[in-house]
């Protein structure tokens, strides 16, 4: 069970669970989190952790008096102790399911990403703040040529992926992207999905790889359309760090 906890203004903290024990993913709030548990009388055995950032860590020493397992985090970041450190390549286990490690540096200096690839269901992708539906995070500690890179590991797995991002940005990154890409029919028909979503209070996450790649400006910086606008910005020139580098920058003051 795969579940999108309200936190905070915008948050969302991810619970995985199998009707009796739990992981979560960056939690940077407590009580939302002890309420899920409660109400489903579930053991929370792991906690998953993408970055550094207070929303996504706060939660955790509070949570510790309920954890029967480990805390995992980026070894390149100060993530409340104890913490087991990974990095890019590794893999962890959690109430029996399998965790790859991929470093996504550019929103924070050491974030990191978690794909499960289940055996009878499609993958997922917790990606913290680096890959939001229709956008992506802003560079805080990395460069637009790091966050590019990471970007483009992400846009590298199966189109199927289920992409549990930490934010309920979409309607707003779909707003720049319909800036960016006015012909892109596909933006026009997510929003109208996403607008139905949240009028019921629902979230429009997770979402897809495959839609991610046909309606996000920051997985499309090769599209002659994309690049126009991103030239139309300040683009240097026509590669892929510079579109994106350019976008980001426009995404910054967008309104």
């Amino acid at each position: 069970n795969l579940v999108a906890i309200p936190a905070y203004a915008d948050n969302y903290i991810w619970m995985l669970h199998d009707a009796r024990q739990a992981l979560v993913v960056d939690p940077g709030e407590a009580a939302p989190v002890m309420r899920a548990l409660d109400a489903q009388r579930l053991t929370l055995g792991g906690i998953l952790v993408t970055h550094h950032h207070p929303d996504h860590v706060d939660g955790i020493g509070e949570l510790r008096e309920r954890l029967h397992g480990p805390v995992f985090g980026p070894v390149r970041e100060r993530i409340p102790q104890p913490c087991t450190p990974l990095a890019g390549g590794d893999h962890c286990e959690v109430l029996g399911l399998g965790f790859d490690v991929i470093d996504v540096p550019g929103h924070t200096a050491g974030h990191i990403a978690y794909v499960h690839r289940p055996a009878d269901a499609a993958p997922i992708l917790f990606c913290g703040d680096t890959l939001f539906s229709a956008g992506c995070g802003r560079l805080f500690e990395g460069t637009a040529e790091q966050m590019h890179t990471s970007l483009a590991k992400l846009a590298a797995l199966p189109g199927d992926t289920r992409v549990c991002c930490a934010h309920e940005y979409t309607l707003s990154n779909l707003r720049f992207a319909a800036a960016v890409e006015a012909d892109n029919a596909e933006i026009g028909a997510y929003t109208e999905w996403c607008e139905t979503q949240r009028s019921r209070k629902q979230p429009t996450l997770p979402s897809t790889l495959a839609r991610e790649r046909a309606i996000n400006p920051f997985l499309r910086c090769g599209e002659p359309a994309v690049v126009r606008a991103a030239q139309a910005h300040g683009a240097a020139d026509d590669s892929g760090p510079a579109v994106f580098a350019a976008l980001r920058e426009w995404k910054n003051v967008f309104r």
